[in-house]
């Protein structure tokens, strides 16, 4: 490794450490127990396409855009999340950056923490997400209720994170898996959204197609997210490769499928400008996988399965209702 290398992988330990790690990761177990596999384990998919982190915040970046052509999760956002900008309690309009870096650094966690961690981590970070799904209800300005448990809006939130996920490990992956091998990472992957509640959920590259196009009659773009993509982006002073920038903004609208790019009005630039910057985007991300290579946290689940693995647990449904908990409550074990 060239010292230049070195220096930018120090750069990112750090960054990392610092913003998500410290802040993100506490109470999050990935070297011991000795031998436990946690959900998915040594040679399974998750493993492999978790490994590559760039692609992995991508992925993350392509299935908040689609996730958000359903109005009610636009809504579920505006009212209840800390990514809108608010003043005196009343959003803006706008981005509040710290509210879009919280939800990033509890996206990672998650999502690191259940395909490296302990099975008992993954478990928690199931039930904390659970939790927090069971206080987001409210009504749209429409009139339309809104509620996160329900098993429609389940199924939706799970075939856009799968699809994100693979669909950047797909297209930005230096090797990407193919064929029967991607097929087993989405197969695999069921595990994390039964974990979250859902049921009756897409379990391969077409079900996930057919799934995400099937609610096509229920998408729309509201306001929230029009003002915040596409051309509403031209003045943005948010940093390229920051959630909300004109260029990641750009990158997840690529990925769309053809029925959702129409939908989001996305017009690709010429044929020798998407390919300039479909390549850039892959050097950028794989220049920067090579320097920092997997996270810390992988490397401990590698050596704590060294020796062997226990046998994995036959379910990640949850077996009983969760407990009641405010959402105040349910941040103080975030």
């Amino acid at each position: 490794m060239s010292s230049r290398t070195n220096i930018i992988a120090a750069r990112f330990e750090r960054a990392f450490d610092a913003e998500i790690r410290s802040r993100f990761f506490r109470g999050l177990e990935f070297a011991g127990p000795e031998g436990d596999p946690g959900w998915f384990g040594p040679g399974s998919a998750v493993w492999y396409v978790h490994s590559h982190l760039p692609t992995l915040l991508l992925g993350l970046v392509g299935a908040a855009y689609i996730e958000g052509l359903d109005p009610s999760i636009s809504w579920m956002a505006y009212d209840h999340s800390r990514i809108p900008e608010r003043v005196d309690g009343v959003p803006t309009g706008g981005i509040d950056p710290e509210g879009a870096a919280v939800r990033l650094g509890h996206s990672l966690s998650f999502f690191v923490g259940t395909a490296y961690g302990s099975t008992a981590t993954a478990e928690r970070l199931a039930r904390t997400v659970r939790a927090m799904h069971h206080t987001v209800k409210g009504t749209r300005p429409d009139g339309l209720a809104y509620d996160a448990d329900d098993p429609d809006w389940l199924r939706w939130n799970y075939a856009t994170v799968v699809w994100g996920l693979a669909t950047a490990h797909e297209r930005y992956h230096r090797r990407p898996l193919k064929g029967d091998d991607l097929e087993r990472y989405y197969r695999e992957f069921v595990r994390v959204g039964e974990a979250l509640g859902g049921t009756d959920l897409p379990a391969t590259k077409a079900e996930v197609a057919e799934c995400l196009e099937a609610y096509l009659p229920r998408l729309a773009i509201t306001p929230i997210k029009a003002f915040g993509t596409g051309p509403n982006l031209r003045d943005s002073k948010t940093k390229p490769w920051e959630p909300g920038s004109p260029f990641m903004d750009w990158a997840a609208r690529d990925m769309l499928p053809e029925w959702a790019r129409k939908l989001a009005l996305y017009q690709p630039p010429n044929p020798v400008t998407l390919r300039l910057r479909r390549t850039t985007l892959w050097v950028v991300l794989n220049a920067l996988h090579d320097a920092t290579g997997p996270l810390p946290e992988f490397r401990q689940a590698r050596a704590r399965v060294a020796a062997g693995v226990s046998a994995p647990v036959a379910s990640t449904a949850p077996d009983a209702p969760d407990p009641v908990l405010s959402r105040a409550e349910v941040e103080a074990t975030a």
